[in-house]
C-alpha cells in the first residue's frame, strides 16, 4: 500500500484495507515497545507537533512515539508559533516543510489543519479538529480488536453529545470496518446530516448499522462497547454549563446501562474524564450543580469493563503507525 508522504486528515480518506493495515502495523509496534526492541527507524528526521488546543495524551504520544522511531521532536504550545497571528497558515506551512520531515496539528477548525496539508510538501497529521479526531479513533479500534477479539458485527454505543469530533471519528471508522454504530444522545446534539450521509453508504456497503438516537434502551442487549466523552470540553462557555449538564444528564454511563449491554462489554473514554471530584473543573461543577460525576460514574470507570487506560496507551502505538507509514520510503 502507498502510504508515503500521504496526510492523516480524517478516517474516511482511507479504505477499509488501508485502516486494517494501520492497526495490524500498531499492534506490531506495541509488540515491539513492550519487549523493549530498538525500532529508531528514522535517525535523521525531525517532527514538529503544532498544539493550538493543548492535551496530554496526544503530545507525549506523538513525542514518545517520534522519539522510539529515532526522530527529533519540536513541540509548539499556543505561544510558540505565530501561525495564524504575524504569519499565515499557508506561509508556516511551507517554512516549517523546509525543516521537519512530518507536522502534526491539533487545534480547532479543520480547515487549518487541511491548509497545512495543502500548502506542505510533507505529511501532516489531525491531532484533533473541532469536527475529527481520527488518531483517537485508530486507538479506540485496537483497543475494542484486543478486548473483544474481533471488530466486524460488534456494536458500539458512543453516549452523550453525538455531535462531537471523537463521534463523527467513530462514526466514520465503524462504517469502515464493518462495526455498528449508535450514536445515543440528545436529539438537539445528534450528529450533522453530513457526517451520517458520508458514512450511511459506507456502512451498507460493509454489512454494518448506523443508528441515531435520543433513547438509551436501544443499547439494551446489543452493545460490545460503550464509550462517553466528556461534556464540558476545553474551552467551553461557562454560561452553558447549567444548560449542557441538564442534556446529558439522562446519558451518564452507569453499571446498570453497562450491565444492560452485552455480557462483557467494555466502557471506553478518551480522556480526561470527569468521573469524581478530583480535579478543579469537577469541585467546580459540584459547587455549582451538586453533580458529582458527570459522563461516567467512578464505579463505571474503576470497575473490570474499563478500558480506557489501554486506550490511551494505544494512542501511541497507532500514532507511531501512521507516522511510520508515512515517511517510510519501503511501503
Amino acid at each position: 500500500m502507498d502510504f508515503k508522504g500521504r496526510d492523516f486528515l480524517r478516517i474516511l480518506d482511507f479504505s477499509e484495507a488501508e485502516l486494517r493495515y494501520m492497526l495490524d502495523v500498531a499492534k506490531k509496534f506495541k509488540e515491539m515497545k513492550h519487549a523493549r526492541q530498538n525500532h529508531k527507524y528514522f535517525p535523521n528526521k525531525n517532527i514538529a507537533v503544532i498544539f493550538e488546543k493543548t492535551s496530554t495524551r496526544t503530545r507525549c504520544a506523538f513525542e514518545v512515539a517520534g522519539y522510539d522511531l529515532g526522530m527529533g521532536v519540536t513541540y509548539l504550545d499556543p505561544t510558540g508559533s505565530q501561525m495564524g497571528h504575524k504569519e499565515s497558515i499557508a506561509d508556516t506551512a511551507r517554512v516549517l516543510a523546509r525543516f521537519y520531515d512530518g507536522i502534526e496539528f491539533r487545534g480547532f477548525k479543520q480547515e487549518t489543519v487541511d491548509e497545512l496539508a495543502r500548502y506542505s510538501d510533507v505529511p501532516v497529521w489531525n491531532g484533533l479538529t473541532d469536527s475529527c479526531h481520527p488518531t483517537q479513533a485508530l486507538a479506540d479500534f485496537m483497543t475494542m480488536e484486543e478486548k473483544l477479539g474481533g471488530l466486524r458485527g460488534k456494536t458500539l454505543a458512543f453516549v452523550g453529545d453525538t455531535h462531537n469530533n471523537v463521534s463523527n471519528s467513530l462514526m466514520a471508522m465503524s462504517a469502515k470496518m464493518g462495526v455498528n454504530y449508535i450514536a445515543c444522545g440528545p436529539t438537539a446534539l445528534k450528529p450533522s446530516d453530513e457526517i451520517i450521509a458520508a458514512c450511511q453508504p459506507i456502512a451498507e456497503k460493509n454489512g454494518c448499522t448506523i443508528t441515531v438516537t435520543n433513547d438509551i434502551n436501544v443499547l439494551n442487549g446489543v452493545t460490545d462497547a460503550i464509550y462517553a466523552d466528556v461534556w464540558l470540553s476545553l474551552g467551553e462557555d461557562k454560561e452553558k454549563w447549567g444548560e449542557r449538564i441538564q442534556q446529558l444528564q439522562p446519558y451518564r454511563v452507569t453499571m446498570e446501562m453497562i450491565n444492560a449491554a452485552k455480557p462483557g462489554a467494555i466502557f471506553l473514554h478518551c480522556l480526561p474524564s470527569f468521573h469524581d471530584l478530583n480535579t478543579s473543573i469537577a469541585k467546580d461543577v459540584y459547587e455549582k450543580f451538586g453533580i458529582s460525576e458527570m459522563e461516567v460514574t467512578n464505579e463505571v470507570f474503576e470497575s473490570e469493563h474499563s478500558v480506557v487506560f489501554d486506550e490511551a496507551e494505544n494512542r501511541m502505538h497507532t500514532i507511531k503507525a501512521v507516522m511510520y507509514l508515512t515517511l517510510n520510503d519501503k511501503n
